[in-house]
């Protein structure tokens, strides 16, 4: 039989393993790529959740941050604070200070049942004194401590803890010190200056009246005077090699006059006598000894009488010279 008979006496089914094969092949092909994409989902899927944690993280940190930055911030409001506050007391103490000055130097020449009166206000001068200088320090202290909490909050947002607390107790000893060597202070120099009627102390000061220092208008001190300055000088020294290094301490010397014009000499009027005149007592210690840096010189003029009137015992009284022991912050 010839090839062309048997290609046409052919059904067909011979080719169909080939047809077999190559379908077979297609669908492990396919299977293989469905494979693949599936595999490949599954690594994506897990990288993704990987990545939405680290975001997630990164957003809890954040908001950490966030929080720690809003009380820092709080925390410097709080300062602020306290530091108007303890302006708004100074202001106020200083005040009633003034108030209660005025009404001691208005009842020193009422009766003998006002003695009980004047006293009272005297302890109560000295207790706003005392309040007074602990504020400023109080104060200043604030000051520099908000100063500071500020820099270091920029830099490493650091959390404030008990800062009032801490600057109170150092405060306090520093003010309960500087008043036990004031009282020291006041009663040597009473020891020293025992038995002059005009010289005294009011308050927190050690008062000379000027006729006991200097001639009338003048800023020369008479002899008489520069021996009580040098006794004062003394009771200075003395007093300075007592109080600690670390207490800033200063005596102030503060000068006064009366209300009557001046009548002659190089001085207009009694604001420059009574600077000239503290001037020449500041002069004196430092030439007997006390350091410089531990006197300071005011003048008053005529204002800030201790005793109201136009008497010649009101007037010799105003006329004063005042030494006080005082914080230098």
């Amino acid at each position: 039989m010839s090839l062309l008979s048997r290609r046409r006496g052919s059904n067909g089914l011979e080719i169909w393993p080939g047809y077999v094969d190559a379908l077979s092949t297609l669908l492990m092909v396919t299977i293989f790529v469905l494979l693949v994409f599936v595999l490949a989902e599954a690594f994506l899927s897990v990288a993704l959740s990987g990545s939405d944690k680290t975001i997630a993280s990164l957003r809890g940190q954040i908001a950490q941050l966030s929080s720690v930055l809003s009380m820092e911030k709080t925390k410097d409001v709080s300062l602020e604070g306290e530091l108007a506050e303890l302006k708004a007391n100074l202001q106020q103490a200083a005040a009633e200070r003034a108030r209660l000055s005025a009404s001691l130097a208005a009842s020193q020449s009422e009766v003998s049942g006002q003695e009980k009166l004047n006293e009272a206000a005297l302890s109560q001068v000295q207790t706003l004194n005392e309040q007074i200088a602990a504020l400023r320090m109080q104060l200043a202290s604030l000051a520099v401590a908000l100063d500071a909490a500020r820099q270091k909050d920029k830099a490493e947002h650091v959390q404030i803890v008990n800062l009032g607390q801490r600057l109170n107790e150092a405060l306090a000893r520093q003010v309960q010190q500087l008043q036990l060597y004031r009282s020291e202070f006041f009663g040597d120099l009473r020891k020293a200056l025992a038995g002059e009627k005009n010289i005294r102390i009011v308050g927190d000061r050690f008062v000379f009246e000027s006729d006991v220092l200097f001639p009338s208008d003048s800023a020369q001190l008479s002899p008489e005077g520069q021996q009580k300055i040098d006794d004062v000088a003394n009771a200075i020294v003395d007093i300075s090699r007592k109080i600690p290094p670390h207490l800033n301490w200063v005596i102030s010397v503060d000068g006064f006059a009366d209300q009557n014009a001046i009548q002659g000499g190089p001085y207009k009027n009694n604001f420059d006598l009574s600077a000239a005149r503290a001037l020449a007592v500041l002069h004196l210690l430092i030439q007997d000894g006390v350091p410089k840096k531990r006197v300071v010189a005011a003048a008053f003029g005529a204002e800030h009488p201790i005793k109201k009137g136009n008497s010649a015992e009101a007037l010799a009284q105003n006329r004063r010279i005042e030494f006080r022991l005082t914080s230098a912050d």
